[in-house]
């Protein structure tokens, strides 16, 4: 072990994991540490719905996020394809619909979709459809709408098999994790005689003591089992206050969400946000009226000022990945080759095409 390199991962959630294979199949010695167990119970990764939807997030964020999202899009089927259980992927698009009295909204929103489009010519354009069109790509949602538009391409999975399939895949790659065994990056020296070479900080709102300027941004979601509902793909509402968010998964579990507060307050959902998520998407589909909750969950995402991911190097052989927001799945597999890329070859050329912020604290 002692000629390999040794790297050091701080934080279970998506980022460490996927971190973690990409170092082992790089052959380094990898060990993990997390505060929480296996289940990822306290990783915003557990709860989030996994839409890889550059084009749609585009609405609400800048383009170094969209292009990261087009480059972790391409990458998740291989990534996938290496692991040793089966995760649910599909790329059948983003639909996004509107109700006659949000149309202005709806307009606003295309033409921000329109502007992205044009910044990056290679992404695949938004497509207006009427109402027969639309009950051709969703037949579930004939006569209930009249109009939508049809982004495709755009892709999900499922969050909580691919965690576990990430983490079936460092134990097959011998990576030590170290569960409910809390550590920080002043714990190791890299470089010293017996310490690591590397130190990976992605332990998401659990590196604030280390990085002050992170914040969190409560998310509030519900997951249904609605076997009345039958819409096949993500489908987005446009809301006065948020686009709300239906993301159906396999074996009629939906996943619906939508609130961004700011807060880290994990206490249970409000009465507030549970009835606009349901009463929501009951407007999208009346199906959803006989739906079982089974669960309703919140957590804090993490996030810098600006909104935007960063990787930061405080000291030699220490990095902080951190600041995913809302769009982890989305961005990823780009921000661990952005690190790999430093890793193995000293540059930083992909994180400076993508627009990632790298380098220096």
């Amino acid at each position: 072990m002692q000629q390999r390199p040794h790297s050091v991962i701080l934080g279970a959630g998506l980022m460490g994991r996927l971190l973690g294979l990409r170092l082992a199949q790089a052959g380094h010695w990898v060990e993990l540490y997390d505060t929480a167990q296996a289940d990822a119970q306290g990783s915003a990764a557990r709860v989030a719905a996994a839409m890889l939807a550059p084009l749609a997030e585009s609405a609400i964020t800048e383009l170094s996020v969209v292009a990261m999202g087009q480059h972790a899009l391409q990458a998740w089927p291989r990534v996938l394809a290496g692991l040793p259980s089966p995760v649910f992927f599909q790329q059948a698009g983003t639909l996004i619909l509107w109700h006659r009295q949000d149309a202005p909204e709806a307009q606003r929103f295309h033409q921000q979709l329109q502007r992205t489009a044009q910044a990056l010519p290679s992404l695949p354009s938004a497509e207006p459809l009427d109402a027969e069109q639309l009950a051709h790509l969703e037949p579930g949602l004939r006569h209930r709408f009249a109009q939508g538009l049809y982004l495709p391409g755009e892709g999900q999975l499922d969050n909580r098999q691919l965690l576990a399939a990430l983490l079936g895949a460092l134990q097959q790659h011998q990576v030590t994790v170290h569960f409910n065994c809390p550590r920080d990056i002043h714990d190791f020296k890299p470089g010293q005689a017996q310490q690591p070479d590397w130190v990976f900080d992605c332990r998401g709102l659990g590196a604030k003591p280390a990085w002050s300027q992170l914040r969190g941004v409560r998310g509030e979601v519900i997951r249904l089992h609605a076997p009345q509902v039958d819409l096949t793909r993500p489908t987005r509402l446009i809301h006065p206050r948020y686009p709300i968010y239906i993301a159906p998964k396999e074996d009629h579990v939906f996943v619906i969400g939508a609130t961004e507060i700011e807060s880290e307050d994990l206490s249970p959902a409000s009465v507030r946000s549970t009835l606009e998520l349901l009463s929501a998407a009951y407007t999208v589909h009346t199906g959803f009226a006989e739906a079982r909750i089974l669960e309703i969950t919140t957590q804090a995402r993490p996030t810098l000022p600006d909104n935007l991911p960063a990787v930061v190097c405080p000291r030699p052989g220490v990095m902080q990945v951190n600041g995913l927001y809302r769009h982890g799945f989305l961005i990823a597999p780009a921000m661990a080759d952005c690190v790999m890329e430093w890793v193995e070859h000293g540059t930083h050329q992909l994180a400076d095409r993508l627009g990632l912020a790298f380098g220096a604290q």
